[in-house]
Parts: C-alpha cells; structure tokens; sequence
C-alpha cells in the first residue's frame, strides 16, 4: 500500500472501537454484526461496541452484569491478521493491517509495525522499535530496542524510507523519512540518520556520518540466526 491509499483508507474508513464483552443475561444476546459464544446464562460476545452499545442499552432488563475488554477506541485500521504471518510475534507487538511480515522474521515486545510497513524475511524488529507506514527494510537486518523508522503519512512524502538487506540499527537509532540505507550497513546506537547511508558503511552520530567501514568492526554487528 502507498502513503496515499493508506491516507485514503484512513479517510474513508468507519471508525469502530473493538470490544469483547462477558455478559451474564437472561437470554442469548443477538447483537448486529458480532459473535457471540456462550449458554446456560453467561456468554462471550465479539464485536465492536458501536454495534453492541444500542442492544445492550434496549435490552437492559435481560441483563445481569457486564464486562468489557477495550483493545482500541474508534479505530481506522484493524491489526493484522496474525495467524497468516509466518514470523515470531511476541507479546505487545503490534502488527496494522496492511503491513507485509516476511518469513522467519521477529517482532519482539511493544514494537510498532505501521501499515504499509514491509518487513523482510529473517529480520529482527526489537523491543519498542517503530517501523512507519511504507517503510521497507530488507532481508536478515536487525532494528534496535525503540529505533524508529520514519513512515510517510505525518508529515506526508512521497518517498518511503528504504533499508536494505543485513543492516544493523542501533538501539534508539531514528532513520527519517525518505532515506536509504545500502546492505550491510551499520548505524550506530542513538544516531540520526538525515541522508543516504552507502552499502557497507558504518554510520555514527548526530547528525550521523560515516566513519568507518563494517569490515572494520568484525563480527559485532553480526546477525543471531538462532533468534529467527
């Protein structure tokens, strides 16, 4: 998806607030365009509570008691569908739809894949990082702990930030918005990267420049394939 269409989704969308809700009743509710599991009194209901809020409130004599989950308030886009990701997912990441997961790839806690995200086979996205909207990153890279990958819808560009294959971002690291990072390249911990980075370069600083090679630094931004 490009920034525009995304843009465009957002716009368009209907904006609904995801709910599950525990509900004692007097009777199995039927509530528009949500399902509902349960018998003998208690049932689980899923759905979003713009379409449960109405029934619930005209059929408050059936009810006993209630209990409501909120995962999000008047969403525009849902999270993905991560039983058709074949990629280690951990607990607190959050995937929105539209975003491509690759293959054996790792989305660790609390990290941010934003619509329209491409993540690469083998890639590591580590805790808290944050991948935005249209951002591509290539093959068996590594995005550290709370790096953040600029996206294209706020501020919009037209250029989507691209990182290649085997590139190591540093923990807290920030790419912006339209720059290009070549394979193999390694940005340092906490740099800012404003302009292209070359293929194979290691880049350090604020802003961050190039002061070495990463054949210079051995094996310590090597990849642990054990963790895919």
């Amino acid at each position: 998806m490009t920034g525009r269409e995304i843009s465009e989704k957002i716009k368009n969308s209907e904006r609904k607030t995801p709910v599950k809700a525990y509900i004692s009743a007097s009777e199995k509710p039927n509530m528009p365009n949500c399902k509902v599991f349960g018998s003998s009194g208690f049932f689980v209901a899923f759905g979003a509570w713009e379409d449960m809020e109405r029934y619930l409130s005209e059929r408050a004599d059936k009810i006993r008691d209630i209990e409501v989950e909120v995962a999000s308030r008047k969403t525009a886009l849902c999270q993905a569908d991560l039983l058709s990701v074949d990629a280690r997912v951990e607990y607190g990441a959050h995937i929105r739809e539209g975003a491509v997961i690759g293959k054996d790839s790792v989305i660790m806690h609390g990290a941010v894949i934003n619509s329209g995200a491409v993540i690469g086979d083998g890639t590591m996205v580590d805790m808290n990082a944050v991948v935005g909207s249209c951002a591509v990153i290539g093959k068996n890279s590594h995005i550290g702990a709370c790096a953040v990958i600029a996206g294209v819808l706020e501020p919009p560009s037209a250029l989507p930030t691209r990182i290649g294959d085997g590139v190591f971002v540093g923990a807290g690291a920030v790419v912006l918005e339209g720059i290009c990072i070549g394979d193999n390249a390694v940005i340092g911990a906490g740099a800012v990267v404003t302009h292209d980075i070359p293929s194979g370069a290691v880049a350090l600083g604020v802003p961050a420049k190039v002061v070495k090679s990463r054949d210079d630094i051995g094996k310590k931004a090597d990849i642990n394939g054990d963790l895919r």
